[in-house]
């Protein structure tokens, strides 16, 4: 009799996670390695989110909390969604979880029967179709690439939908493409939704990270859109606190909140006391002079970056409109690319994601969270390693 069940021995580590495990062994080793793999904001979380978690530590905010976060927070996602997204939530519509991974493991596991299909445009984040099989639902991919700017069509939705379909997931701006829906865009989609029994699975982590579009949230674009989409967010990625692990999901649907609750008062209970605390700082408009000066600087990245990449032989990249990633295309070069990562590794020291674990072989994931210096330097090693093969 094996030991593991057979939703445990089905889940994959997050590719993610291990190429960015094995660039810190090697640098710990003595090698010089630069990473892009890593998918957090590479700027410290602002003074004053720490001051506000200072100031609860040292009020003793450490005991146990409601498991679904504490009224004031909650108050705080729902002014925000008003004051930021146009959206109309009240409290009880939200529960907060241990990160927006922990929000859509809640909202997998209590929206997803077996045999549900969940469609999942692709290139997509990697834990997306892990957890949808864990849950016990079928994974429909929805194809795209650089002639798309990696969005899907109205058409190719329209085809994906059957009488199975129980939820769309949609990501703007994307994590790996940085992808980014217009309204247009979404009021298409939103056209082919209706008169369906399909709930939109919207993940908004990336948006105050958008550089040339307007950032739209999906649930505001009709009526009938609010009521189909949970929406999910958090501050790991706007305010640079990766680890602090805070994220939300708000839905009218209070049999879904209760679902969650009842889900997480079993698993991990409430959130940390004092990220609840320091999240409402994060949340509130204060913030907004901090988020700026990362935006900038991420801006400035991404255009060096996107121009460098292009002028070398064999590379192409569509210019992201969101997020903080390079989906380079290195499809004229290779079709394996965990082979082109692995050597590009071990021979140059740099460390990039293979495409393949997104659902799109021929292309890597490169961040832009990273120094310019890094940046230079990385590209350098890139291009150096390109002429090689």
């Amino acid at each position: 009799m094996g030991v593991l069940s057979k939703r445990a021995g089905q889940l994959a580590e997050s590719i993610t996670i291990a190429i960015t495990t094995l660039a810190g062994e090697l640098k710990r080793e003595g090698r010089d390695i630069i990473s892009f793999s890593a998918g957090e904001p590479d700027f410290d979380t602002p003074q004053q989110i720490k001051n506000s978690a200072i100031d609860a530590i040292n009020s003793g905010f450490t005991k146990y909390t409601a498991v679904d976060g504490i009224p004031e927070l909650k108050k705080a996602v729902a002014d925000k969604l008003k004051r930021e997204n146009g959206l109309i939530y009240e409290p009880k519509h939200i529960i907060v979880s241990n990160g927006a991974k922990h929000s859509i493991f809640n909202l997998f596991q209590t929206i997803i029967d077996d045999g549900d299909e969940v469609i999942i445009p692709s290139p997509y984040w990697v834990t997306y179709p892990e957890l949808v099989v864990y849950s016990g639902g079928k994974v429909v991919e929805i194809k795209t690439d650089d002639s798309s700017n990696f969005k899907i069509t109205p058409e190719q939705l329209k085809n994906a939908i059957t009488p199975k379909t129980k939820l769309l997931v949609l990501t703007s701006p994307s994590n790996p493409t940085g992808a980014v829906y217009s309204r247009d865009e979404l009021v298409a989609l939103s056209e082919v939704l209706k008169n369906t029994n399909v709930f939109v699975a919207s993940d908004e982590m990336y948006e105050k990270l958008v550089y040339d579009d307007k950032f739209i949230s999906t649930a505001s674009i009709s009526e009938d859109m609010y009521n189909r989409t949970i929406t999910i967010n958090g501050l790991s990625k706007s305010v640079a606190m990766t680890g602090w692990r805070f994220g939300y999901l708000a839905t009218p649907h209070l049999e879904l909140i209760t679902a969650m609750r009842n889900l997480q008062s079993q698993s991990t209970s409430n959130i940390n006391s004092i990220t609840q605390k320091a999240s409402i700082v994060g949340l509130s408009a204060e913030i907004a002079p901090e988020v700026e000066k990362m935006v900038k600087a991420f801006h400035e990245r991404r255009d060096y970056a996107v121009s460098r990449i292009n002028s070398i032989d064999g590379l192409s990249v569509v210019k992201p409109a969101g997020a903080f990633y390079l989906f380079v295309n290195i499809s004229k070069i290779s079709n394996d690319s965990m082979k082109f990562s692995k050597d590009l590794l071990n021979n140059e020291g740099v460390a990039v994601v293979p495409g393949v674990g997104f659902g799109a072989e021929g292309y890597i994931r490169m961040s832009f969270a990273t120094s310019m210096k890094n940046i230079e330097n990385g590209l350098n090693r890139l291009e150096k390693f390109v002429k090689s093969i």
